[in-house]
């Protein structure tokens, strides 16, 4: 039996990850480009009125393209090498699948604003409460780091050598935090699903720099942010307008993108990125 689900890869948020898994392995991948191959090495189960659960640990084996699987599907094989069942059968899955997976992290692990305890800004997530062992020990959010998602510098924050964006975004969280940040587990459907912030950070800081900071932070996070379902129409209209500027992202990510907003956007974007790669990204990013 293979099962096909997505779940947000973090700390620090990185986007969605497409999970392929049977009974004996599992492949992932961000962009349905490239996938890492896993065997199942240990599993625990466990028996409890809600049926059997435990934790299943997995060692990674190997990492193919998405047309070497293609090829292993056919073929059984790859450049005359008789390929283990294993792989054999996540490949034959791989290729008729429909991208993206559905997501199923629906615990959700918060740091609370201290002053009225609302979700201030998303730290984990995972499928089921036997994984909660698994989370940060520390409540503390972290930002895509500027060595992953550089943002641009204003010509004040070269001049004044500012830290990244990135950084500052982590810091504002951990000082809104308090000294002492309170932090809980949330289930998606439970009443409470209004209060969170859709794209896992609170947007509103009281102050007009803050709030830039922010917002600066989230329009560079876009073509990353879209993997994410349940997203509202004006919001992902947004994002896709901020992920405009970053076509090439936008293009390795959009197959599992589970909604567009504007598909003539879309692909407009997707052109300029192919445009990009034959001028080897000497293009002006412009502003749409």
């Amino acid at each position: 039996m293979i099962k096909a689900y997505s779940q947000r890869l973090m700390p620090p948020y990185s986007g969605l990850v497409q999970i392929v898994e049977s009974e004996t392995a599992r492949a992932l991948t961000l962009d349905v480009r490239s996938w890492e191959i896993h065997f199942l090495y240990d599993a625990e189960v466990n028996l409890n009125k809600a049926g059997q659960t435990g934790r299943r640990r997995f060692i990674r084996v190997q990492t193919l393209e998405h047309e070497a699987l293609r090829t292993i599907a056919e073929t059984g094989s790859l450049h005359g090498t008789a390929i283990d069942d294993r792989i054999v059968q996540l490949a034959e899955f791989l290729v008729n699948a429909d991208y993206p997976f559905p997501s199923d992290d629906l615990y959700e692990y918060w740091i609370l604003d201290p002053k009225d305890d609302s979700p201030l800004a998303l730290v984990f997530s995972c499928n089921n409460p036997d994984n909660f062992s698994n989370f940060p020990t520390k409540t503390d959010w972290r930002a895509l780091p500027a060595a992953v998602m550089p943002i641009e510098y204003t010509e004040s924050e070269k001049q004044n050598k500012n830290p990244p964006v990135n950084y500052r975004v982590e810091q504002m969280v951990t000082k809104r935090a308090g000294y002492s940040p309170k932090a809980k587990w949330f289930k998606r459907g439970n009443g409470e699903v209004d209060y969170f912030p859709p794209v896992m950070i609170r947007e509103d800081w009281g102050d007009e720099q803050k709030n830039s900071l922010c917002q600066r932070y989230i329009q560079r996070l876009a073509p990353r942010l879209l993997m994410l379902h349940g997203l509202g129409f004006e919001c992902r209209k947004q994002l896709e307008t901020s992920a405009g500027m970053h076509a090439l992202e936008v293009e390795r990510f959009h197959r599992v993108y589970p909604e567009i907003a504007d598909k003539k956007r879309l692909n407009t974007i997707l052109v300029e990125a192919r445009i990009r790669r034959s001028t080897n990204g000497d293009l002006p990013l412009r502003q749409r």
